[in-house]
């Protein structure tokens, strides 16, 4: 039977012709698979209701078309609640701009090249406050300062670096030029970064967020998260908002203290499930000195990000979204107080699994709703392709520099669809293990 093998998507992603050496992207643009413009129209109603779960399979079985990808991010992310209409989705939409335009005001006052086509890649403070007089970054403070005030010299090029007694400001400062240096590494085989406004434009939503989340501020990989959702929404604030609530998923594995860093509780869990379904596999990365599972850290804070080509980094992470969705995402995140009263109001009767992803529901079939939370789906992917490299990990890898080669081997030869199907399988096994041995 004849397959149509589907358009490539590489025409909305370009890459620059001198990078040869990107992953091959294996997703396709299929007629009747792919969620395509005309079928995401089709499950609104006429005030603006959409039916999300006639979406959410159609994910999972071909992605989502690119010219749609952004504004059906938005609903899979949580920023809008498919319970309303048009009118209330662009109330809030507004209100949500002028609050991200409060925000970068706030930042540009503290730090005038926020907002100005520019960003910094020298350290500007020391942890003390004093100020670290770069002859780049006056420099570029002094073209910002004059851009913004018309050209017009004011004499004192430095005068905004004087020492800084406000410890939220020092520790925000101290992130800036990292930002900057994570900003100009970032997907740079893409042509939409060749462009100085849209480095600009990534270095000041991730600024914005720094500073509107103090207790996780900026870390490395942040960045790898933040980059699709510019280039997926043409408007600033929107891509800001998106970017948090993906944030509002994976914040807790940057959190970090003088003890612990967040990501550790989530390899903790991939521990736990290895041990359940592939326990001879455990038992040897534990014998390595593996059994800490460090060698997955980057799979879990970047979500696949550098495993996969850009393309389908996209296409990942968007049926794992479709798979894991809940319908009360947008409650949860604009009110938890209320969504949790919801939740308690709604105790002995089942909730809709219509509007639920297959991840979800199976999570809700089997119970793990309870007073722990259920594991993502992604602790699930990890797993699936250590499962799968299981044969070549047990008989090839002798000490832990081989795990990690034989892991980095995996790089552009990972098919999305497969990875989210392995993943699957397994939480289902997970979850049947974990059942009978509760019993």
């Amino acid at each position: 039977m004849w397959r149509d093998p589907g358009a490539p998507a590489d025409s909305f992603y370009q890459v620059r012709p001198e990078c040869t050496d990107v992953p091959k992207t294996r997703f396709r643009i299929k007629a009747g698979k792919t969620l395509s413009a005309r079928k995401w129209r089709a499950a609104f109603t006429s005030e603006g209701y959409l039916d999300i779960g006639k979406t959410l399979s159609r994910i999972y079985r071909g992605g989502i078309h690119p010219s749609i990808r952004g504004e059906v991010w938005e609903f899979l992310l949580g920023c809008y609640d498919p319970k309303s209409t048009f009118e209330e989705r662009e109330h809030i939409r507004q209100r949500r701009r002028d609050q991200y335009a409060v925000l970068k005001e706030e930042c540009h006052t503290i730090f005038p090249m926020i907002g100005s086509g520019s960003f910094i890649t020298a350290p500007i403070i020391t942890e003390n406050g004093d100020p670290i007089l770069d002859p780049i970054t006056l420099q570029e403070a002094q073209a910002t300062k004059e851009l913004s005030s018309g050209g017009q010299q004011n004499g004192n090029p430095g005068c905004e670096m004087v020492k800084e007694y406000d410890k939220r400001i020092i520790q925000w400062k101290l992130s800036l030029h990292q930002i900057g240096l994570d900003v100009v590494r970032t997907d740079r085989t893409l042509v939409f970064y060749e462009k100085q406004e849209n480095l600009a434009k990534l270095w000041d939503i991730l600024s914005v967020y720094a500073w509107f989340d103090k207790d996780i501020n900026y870390c490395q990989g942040m960045s790898d998260l933040c980059s699709p959702m510019i280039i997926l929404l043409d408007d600033e604030a929107d891509a800001f908002w998106c970017f948090e609530r993906l944030m509002r998923r994976l914040r807790g594995n940057f959190r970090c203290t003088e003890r612990s860093v967040g990501v550790e509780a989530q390899l903790s869990n991939l521990a736990s499930v290895t041990q359940v379904i592939d326990p001879k596999l455990h038992h040897h990365l534990e014998t390595l000195g593996g059994g800490d599972y460090l060698f997955a850290i980057r799979m879990l804070m970047v979500l696949f990000r550098r495993e996969f080509s850009f393309a389908d980094s996209l296409y990942l992470w968007e049926m794992m979204w479709a798979l894991e969705y809940d319908p009360d995402l947008f409650l949860m995140y604009e009110d938890p107080n209320l969504a949790a009263e919801k939740s308690e109001g709604s105790k002995g009767r089942a909730k809709s699994t219509r509007q639920c992803g297959k991840f979800e529901r199976e999570n809700l079939k089997n119970g793990s709703k309870g007073v722990e939370a259920p594991l993502p789906i992604s602790v699930f992917l990890v797993a699936s392709v250590l499962k799968d490299k299981s044969t070549k990990l047990l008989t090839e890898a002798k000490g832990l520099d081989d795990v990690v080669k034989i892991l980095n081997d995996i790089t552009g030869n990972l098919d999305a669809k497969k990875a989210c199907t392995g993943a699957m399988k397994l939480h289902k096994k997970y979850l049947k293990k974990a059942a009978n041995a509760n019993r």
